[in-house]
């Protein structure tokens, strides 16, 4: 169980305590001596140290000093950064408690401060006989004369004129994030042992009754009915049946009439099929349905907030196996939209999931379709994990406006053309199309082929690098990280 996030009007007692402040002199009267103060001066000002923290036995207090940035985005993460650093103090020290001090009224930098420590709190034990591991922090308190002058603890939604949220929203709005990341991340480190495409689509359909989003499941026989060459070719191999899963919240007070749709690649494990992925690169490949579980995520956090916004997830999901039937080189498939595939590697079978996904979103009539997919190892290489790749075919002010929310919540996008000499790349002699290009530019032509299965504004989003960490990050941690969750939410929330 995640911490949960409550505000409280009580003056702080002696317990586990964050103080938060931009200037030394703001020091609240009566918690520390001369000397700590001096400490904490010497600390801040020589040593650079943000983060200064004083055993009392029975309890810590820590002090978070927040310095001059003026990349605001940058500050906030800083910040997140330093509540991981609390939750793994205070999770040593098995506490279930902790209490955030908002000294100065610095709202957003104390709401970041409680999401890294709420975030930075995950783990993934489901598996372990010994739960001595498991975490104790159960909540984070936010005292605040600011937050509390203004806050109503009964609005959910936020209905902003603005940008900036109203603080009756801030905190259902954040325990509500914190909630779809955890799920996301429970979903991508699920091993596929206990999670087939069948399942996924089981855990989605919860999350639709939890959140109120309606969730249809396509079956194996309506995939074939819809002559979905893309998903049913990749799943030849495999002795599970696929699944598409369509996951749409749309509130009565809909501010758009064509939604937003998102689609996520869902493949439960890629084994690379008769291209058999080779040494340890197939390790971690149950990742590679992090899109689909990020769109999951994110129309659940929508539906929970109920924010006005008409949205729609589409999850296409298979394995990927080297089974009696699996495709090999050469192979040539129709896809849902009638084109022709050829198949040249097994392995970039990613993208004919995601193809028959969008050509089916065009039955929906969609104002903008934003897809989601570990894609390619080109994006990996050019950006590591501190970024995802995106691409746009006639959306490109919708992009600069994600690439905005992403740098708000540190989910940060970098754009890659999409000229019209790619498209040569993905060209066959045989069919309409191949799947794979040459090596150079993989992201690229990877987004260009599925550009041929659009009809609608487009952003295609490579989330490879940041998706799913094989070493902890700070408050992201090890193994699935829910990335996209955050940012999308934030991106369909400035629209509401």
């Amino acid at each position: 169980m995640m911490p949960i996030i409550t505000l409280t009007s009580r003056e702080q007692e002696l317990e586990n305590l964050v103080v938060v402040i931009s200037k030394l002199s703001k020091l609240p009267a009566g918690l520390f001596s001369a000397a700590e103060k001096k400490y904490i001066a010497d600390q801040v000002e020589n040593r650079k140290n943000d983060v200064v923290s004083f055993n009392r036995l029975e309890y810590w207090i820590f002090v978070v000093y927040i310095r001059d940035e003026n990349d605001h985005s940058k500050r906030l993460e800083t910040c997140r950064k330093h509540g991981d650093k609390i939750a793994d103090a205070m999770n040593n020290a098995r506490a279930r408690r902790i209490a955030l001090f908002d000294v100065q009224g610095l709202i957003s930098e104390v709401l970041a401060i409680s999401e890294g420590l709420a975030l930075g709190s995950y783990r993934f034990l489901k598996y372990k006989t010994d739960k001595e591991n498991i975490n104790t922090l159960e909540e984070i308190e936010i005292y605040s004369k600011t937050l509390a002058e203004n806050i109503d603890e009964e609005v959910v939604a936020p209905r902003p004129s603005s940008l900036v949220p109203r603080p009756s929203s801030l905190l259902p709005r954040l325990n509500i994030l914190i909630d779809a990341v955890t799920r996301c991340r429970d979903l991508i480190n699920e091993p596929n042992s206990h999670l087939t495409a069948s399942i996924f689509s089981e855990e989605v359909e919860k999350m639709g009754k939890a959140c109120g989003a309606s969730v249809e499941i396509l079956t194996k026989s309506k995939l074939e009915a819809l002559k979905m060459g893309g998903i049913l070719g990749v799943n030849q191999g495999s002795c599970e049946p696929p699944t598409l899963t369509v996951m749409e919240w749309r509130p009565v007070d809909a501010k758009n009439k064509k939604p937003i749709v998102l689609v996520g690649k869902g493949v439960m494990y890629d084994t690379g099929g008769m291209n058999l992925k080779p040494g340890d690169t197939m390790l971690n490949m149950k990742d590679d349905m992090s899109g689909a579980a990020a769109v999951a995520a994110t129309i659940y956090a929508i539906a929970m907030a109920k924010l006005p916004v008409y949205v729609v997830g589409i999850m296409p999901a298979t394995d990927n196996r080297p089974g009696e039937k699996a495709l090999v080189s050469g192979d040539i498939i129709t896809m849902h939209n009638g084109l022709t595939v050829e198949i040249i590697n097994t392995d970039a079978e990613g993208r004919l999931l995601l193809a028959d996904a969008l050509s089916y979103a065009v039955r929906f009539d969609p104002a903008l379709v934003i897809d989601l997919a570990t894609l390619t190892g080109a994006t990996v290489r050019a950006l590591g994990k501190f970024g995802a790749a995106a691409l746009q075919s006639g959306a490109a002010t919708e992009l600069e406006n994600l690439k905005i929310s992403g740098f708000e919540v540190y989910e940060r996008l970098v754009e890659f053309p999409m000229w019209d000499e790619y498209s040569e790349l993905v060209k066959s002699d045989i069919a309409d199309l191949k799947n794979l290009g040459p090596p150079e530019a993989g992201m690229i032509t990877a987004a260009k082929f599925l550009e041929k299965f659009t009809s609608y504004p487009y952003i295609h989003l490579d989330i490879a690098g940041p998706a799913f960490l094989e070493k902890r990050d700070s408050y992201r941690g090890n193994g699935g990280t829910g990335f996209g969750v955050r940012m999308l939410f934030e991106f369909v929330w400035r629209m509401a």
